[in-house]
């Protein structure tokens, strides 16, 4: 899941070098916690946040088949 979300944001932003993706796992849920620079930010999010939504519904279909839950959380490199 991580590679998949890497690659998708990294098409979305102007600086890819400042794209990152850190895994944290729970016991049945995983969560992806996606770090881009701050100039990049509505280009990830989207009007209303409607990419972020597709980029979330896009990984967690992805992630259906392994029985886990995965949640994106999208922050700004500091």
């Amino acid at each position: 899941m991580r590679k998949l979300l890497e690659v998708i944001a990294k098409a979305l932003v102007s600086n890819p070098d400042d794209v990152s993706v850190n895994e944290v796992e729970g016991e049945r849920s995983l969560i992806l916690e996606l770090r881009v620079a701050s100039e990049d930010m509505g280009k990830v999010i989207g009007r209303q946040g409607r990419i972020a939504r597709a980029i979330r519904t896009v990984v967690r279909s992805a992630s259906a088949k392994d029985g886990r839950r995965v949640m994106v959380e999208i922050m700004e490199n500091a």
